[in-house]
């Protein structure tokens, strides 16, 4: 009879496939000591469960991590809600995590996820109802226990942020019998004070000792309160319901002081910068002032009426020289002129040819004697010589022929 032979691959599907019909496998709670963890860079946390008798595999992957609210490490004792398959490449078995709660709370995590999804429905965690956080709060509520870290680390950084910020804390007591009507007395104190913002939380702990601000009294308070509020409960790990209703949440009370307390070295650095800047804007535009102003002036000297006249003046001194100069020539031009006429008409004048022996002889009634015609015996005349006149009469006239 031949016998049946099987590859790996099936006897490890075949194995799979029971524990995927096996129902209680597929929906189990085990708990145990936490070991070996691991988170790995693709978001998955890979761990062992193990007590007194032994150990089994887990896994919780990245798109479950939502059913974990605190941080898995080593030796912490836990529940983990999931289910057992077979992981075939390695032929074992491991718990595929996908909820994680610490042993011994399961009764207040219960409550917390009850409240949680009871107040959710009735939108208290909407973002639309969230208020803004002032950016340049100057008073400041603080909620919280007196003594302790939280309260000294939110005065420490505040003072360092803005030595000029007002704190006005009120001391709650923040755990046990009185602790949520305590916490809720502030937020109305404070409320009622009128604070810019308000601060609302305590240092880490259990699930025990946070569970004040579990309180659907909180909660309440810190929804119909006025002013914004930022919780700050526990460590990054830790979440609460306050967390939920409050206008922002801080991971830590240092970290919420951070938010609610402008840095106000940076102002004095920015305003440092835009007086330095304003500095050298002004240096430059007085600069730029300056010339033009010399421009303008030198603009100014050219267009002023006096320079004007100046030019005026200098133009109608040099047209009054270049009108002289040019009377002078004309001048000297005409005397030479003259000259050359006088010389041309010495040659024309009577008195030249009276010098030269000729006589000019005048009738009585001044008439010019030019023929015989003229004059008759017995007339009177007048010879005009060069040296004088010749007063005579006609005695006779002759006529000569040419």
């Amino acid at each position: 009879m031949a016998q049946s032979i099987y590859t790996v691959k099936q006897v490890n599907a075949y194995i799979k496939n029971m524990f995927t019909q096996d129902y209680m496998l597929n929906r189990i709670y085990v708990k145990g000591e936490v070991s070996n963890c691991k988170y790995h860079t693709s978001g998955h946390i890979y761990f062992s469960l193990k007590d007194e008798s032994g150990t089994i595999a887990c896994v919780m992957f990245a798109g479950q991590r939502g059913g974990l609210s605190f941080r898995l490490s080593d030796g912490q004792q836990v529940v983990v809600l999931g289910g057992v398959n077979v992981y075939e490449r390695s032929g074992s078995y491991q718990l595929y995590a996908r909820e994680i709660r610490p042993d011994g709370d399961g009764a207040l995590y219960e409550r917390f996820q009850m409240l949680k999804k009871e107040l959710e429905e009735m939108g208290m965690f909407a973002p639309e109802y969230k208020k803004p956080i002032p950016e340049y709060a100057s008073r400041i509520g603080v909620v919280t226990a007196p003594t302790g870290a939280a309260v000294r680390d939110i005065m420490n950084i505040a003072a360092r942020r803005n030595p000029y910020v007002q704190l006005i804390l009120y001391p709650a007591k923040v755990q046990g019998e009185g602790a949520k009507e305590s916490i809720v007395r502030g937020i109305r104190m404070l409320e009622a004070a009128q604070v810019d913002v308000m601060i609302v939380g305590r240092g880490g702990g259990s699930i025990e000792d946070l569970w004040a601000f579990n309180e659907e009294e909180v909660a309440r308070a810190i929804f119909d309160c006025q002013i914004p509020i930022i919780s700050a409960v526990g460590h990054e790990t830790d979440t609460t319901i306050a967390d939920y209703a409050a206008d922002l949440r801080a991971p830590t009370p240092s970290a919420a002081a951070e938010l609610a307390v402008y840095d106000y070295r940076q102002t004095q650095m920015r305003m440092q910068e835009y007086g330095l800047s304003l500095n050298r804007l002004l240096t430059q535009k007085v600069t730029m002032n300056r010339l033009r102003l010399k421009e303008c002036q030198t603009k100014l000297k050219y267009l002023h009426p006096r320079y004007k006249l100046q030019v005026h003046r200098q133009r109608l001194d040099d047209l009054e020289d270049r009108l002289r100069k040019q009377m002078e020539r004309r001048l000297t031009d005409s005397r030479h002129r003259l000259a050359l006429y006088m010389e041309a008409m010495k040659g024309l004048s009577p008195i030249q040819k009276l010098n030269q022996g000729y006589s000019y002889v005048e009738g009585r009634d001044k008439t010019v004697i030019k023929s015989i015609k003229q004059v008759q015996p017995g007339d009177s005349l007048s010879v005009y010589v060069t040296d004088g006149v010749i007063h005579g009469t006609v005695t006779d006239r002759q006529k000569e022929e040419r």
